[in-house]
């Protein structure tokens, strides 16, 4: 019982979510009673799709809903009216007039996927609708209209959740992920047992993206819609998709283990790299979590440099040159990918500060 309740506590977000989508459907349920609808269930219906995990979602949802439902009941009351449908095969031949069009729509544009369902509804309505085709459509519109209304005001003014703290937080994920990637792949330089969790972490790291380009569009839209002063959201994300290709090349070049005349003097100051780049990435996350002020990138750039310092003089070792061009290449690969990680991290603290300084501002 102890451990459903800590599980619940760390749920926050989702349960603002369920709270939202509760008050919505009721009050579009009491709404439609007291316009004198006779069920109410497509305002209920629609205010439980519209509410979405933040506002720009569901005024996206609001939207998609709304043209839909417009589109399909309008277009299914003209079918209704101008083509038979009073027999099985009429009623087949009518829905195929209904349907065909509309799906067509939906698939060039994906907002108006609810509009064949609407337009089937209408063609075909449930048992004891008795009203006209036309006035079944308009009362369909009104209701979803209501819906849609009702589940966009409760997403502004219940618990609103924002798009730019939902990808914050995301973003968060990425880069903790990002830290214990860092961790595996530096394992391969000591141990040649292989990595057989990164598969996992890579799938891992891409749903956190795939989920924090999804937020970028909402953040976006709310943005359009003057509801927040945040920076625009695309180069946070840019700059973790940046750290993610650097460390798909720190992974090539961490493949196996480094050559015996080369380990005893680049391990060390490699795995300083490792542990000064998992904390500063771990730290980032944190400072995303709380829309702080992104930490300092001083431990990672003085590791950095005794790594390169080291190399340097290693490389000047007689002993190395005989080292096979496989290797060569992939120590050189190793520093050009650490060179490119570190500046992509110098613009990721630079994305965490526009954030931290937006808050601070009223964001």
């Amino acid at each position: 019982m102890r451990n459903f309740l800590r599980s619940i506590a760390t749920r926050t977000p989702e349960l603002r979510l369920a709270v939202r989508v509760t008050i919505a459907a009721l009050l579009a349920f009491a709404l439609a009673k007291l316009l004198g609808f006779a069920h109410g269930y497509w305002a209920v219906i629609t205010a439980i799709i519209v509410m979405q995990t933040s506002v720009g979602g569901s005024m996206k949802a609001a939207v998609d809903r709304l043209l839909g439902t417009m589109a399909g009941a309008l277009y299914g009351a003209v079918v209704a009216l101008l083509v038979p449908h009073g027999t099985s095969g009429e009623l087949a031949s009518a829905m195929v007039a209904a349907i065909l069009p509309l799906a067509l729509l939906a698939a060039i544009k994906p907002g108006f996927k609810v509009a064949p369902v609407t337009a089937f509804i209408v063609l075909v309505p449930l048992s004891g609708a008795a009203a006209p085709p036309l006035t079944y459509a308009l009362e369909r519109i009104f209701e979803i209209s209501i819906g849609s209304v009702v589940g966009l005001a409760t997403a502004l003014l219940v618990l609103p959740a924002r798009a730019h703290h939902n990808l914050a937080r995301l973003a968060a994920k990425a880069a903790d992920l990002n830290a214990e990637l860092m961790v595996s792949l530096f394992e391969g330089l000591t141990s040649d047992a292989g990595r057989p969790g990164l598969r996992a972490q890579h799938a891992a790291i891409r749903k956190a993206l795939a989920q924090a380009d999804a937020a970028v569009e909402e953040a976006v839209r709310e943005r359009k819609s003057w509801l927040t002063d945040s920076p625009d959201p695309e180069p946070l994300v840019r700059s973790l998709y940046r750290l993610r290709h650097d460390l798909v090349m720190v992974g090539r070049a961490t493949a196996k283990p480094l050559p015996d005349v080369l380990a005893p003097r680049l391990s060390p100051r490699l795995l300083g790299v490792r542990d000064a780049g998992s904390t500063l990435l771990r730290a980032m996350a944190e400072a995303l979590h709380t829309r702080q002020a992104a930490p300092s990138l001083e431990r990672l750039e003085n590791a950095l440099r005794d790594y390169v310092a080291e190399m340097d003089a290693v490389w000047k070792d007689e002993a190395t040159h005989a080292l096979a061009a496989e290797d060569a290449g992939r120590i050189f690969t190793l520093r050009f990918a650490l060179d490119q990680m570190i500046q992509d991290c110098r613009d990721l603290a630079d994305r965490i500060n526009e954030l931290a300084g937006a808050k601070s501002v009223g964001g």
